[in-house]
């Protein structure tokens, strides 16, 4: 048995520039959720750059695939064998169904598990298989396990995490992947101390969750590097202390700031020159946290003599380097204490369903901050 639902389906190869009517909004069938999975009725979903990469090319996924993976929502039914949540449940997509049992999950380390990721890379729930399908019966790919600019998304029980009722599901929106990442790099990864410099590179949706979460920790000060002006102003605006137009002179800036060069200094941006001049702006001793998605041919000429005489840590965070079920509540709860104001990062507006390309675009044109599909603003969903 399968239902009729709306969602955004991407379609066609990519170009040397970005075609947005290559997504669009379709019709497609949803299977019912099967053994160990769920059905969530997806209420607010966000536009991040690691669909708009797929959408470039600069992340090769299968397709067509209906895309979308940070977004909350509430659980309509569960398959067999389904103990964590129930029907009526609001819950946060998270984008790595951690299986709990693989080398990762046993060590710790949820984000990085090996059935998640090859699920993930093909375009297929963590169990196997898509649930998808389009008006001419061919199937469609799922992004990250979740695909949730859509209706309605069948997911892996261990792709949701509940939250309290009467939580705001347009701010939980934004915990699985922006919030997850930038504050999860500040905390988990790098755990910036009290009174540490910081700066960070790229100030979209997740460096300026890392400029809150510097916040929080009671970083200082925190240096805000983007080349778009509304970016940095909206960092600003979040409690970075100070904001530089990047260009060559970026690193020798951000040394003259903090006497030196700074502890910390996250990437955001997923580009080698946010990286390189990153890299240069740090102390002895200091610390490089990446955690922009580049593209997979580029590469970073690593010098090896100065990691080892300045002492420098350089290292990847992936999705903030976290155990989502542990940390999406504790972000939240942080948030309701008035502590993380992460709802900040949205538009004051929604866009429906039906302007996702042209959120995409503008998202692509340099959006300061996050655009939230409201799922529901188009109307009745599909029964």
């Amino acid at each position: 048995m399968s239902t009729t639902i709306s969602a955004a389906v991407l379609r066609g190869e990519p170009g040397p520039e970005p075609d947005f009517a290559r997504l669009s909004v379709e019709q497609v069938r949803l299977d019912e959720p099967g053994d160990g999975e769920v059905l969530v009725d997806v209420h607010f979903a966000s536009l991040c750059h690691s669909d708009l990469s797929v959408l470039t090319g600069d992340r090769p996924r299968p397709l067509p695939m209906v895309l979308g993976h940070e977004a909350a929502g509430v659980v309509a039914r569960t398959g067999r064998s389904v103990t964590e949540v129930c029907p009526g449940d609001p819950v946060v997509f998270t984008y790595v169904a951690s299986c709990g049992r693989c080398g990762f999950c046993r060590d710790g380390r949820p984000v990085l598990c090996s059935r998640a990721h090859a699920g993930n890379t093909a375009g297929e729930l963590a169990a196997g298989g898509r649930r998808l399908r389009d008006a001419d019966g061919e199937p469609v790919h799922h992004h990250l396990g979740v695909s949730a600019f859509a209706e309605r998304a069948v997911v892996d029980a261990a792709s949701v995490i509940p939250v309290p009722a009467g939580t705001d599901l347009r701010t939980a929106s934004l915990l699985g992947c922006a919030v997850s990442t930038g504050v999860g790099a500040v905390v988990n990864a790098a755990r910036v101390g009290l009174g540490e410099s910081a700066a960070v590179f790229g100030c979209g949706g997740v460096g300026l969750a890392a400029v809150l979460g510097l916040r929080a920790v009671g970083a200082a000060p925190i240096i805000a590097v983007d080349r778009h002006d509304a970016h940095l102003e909206r960092a600003l605006e979040l409690g970075a202390d100070l904001a530089l137009h990047a260009d060559e002179s970026t690193a020798e800036r951000i040394r003259e700031a903090t006497g030196g060069g700074a502890h910390h200094a996250f990437e955001a941006a997923g580009a080698v020159a946010a990286v390189e001049s990153a890299y240069r702006g740090l102390r002895r001793g200091g610390r490089l946290t990446m955690v922009g998605l580049a593209n997979p041919a580029a590469r970073w000429p690593v010098p090896p003599a100065e990691l080892v005489a300045h002492d420098v840590t350089v290292s990847g965070s992936y999705l903030g380097s976290g155990v989502p079920r542990r940390d999406v509540p504790r972000y939240a709860a942080l948030h309701g204490a008035g502590r993380l104001p992460v709802d900040r990062l949205a538009a004051s507006t929604s866009i429906p369903l039906s302007e996702v390309a042209e959120g995409m675009a503008r998202l692509h044109a340099g959006f300061p901050g996050r655009i939230v599909i409201d799922i529901a603003a188009r109307g009745a969903r599909s029964a």
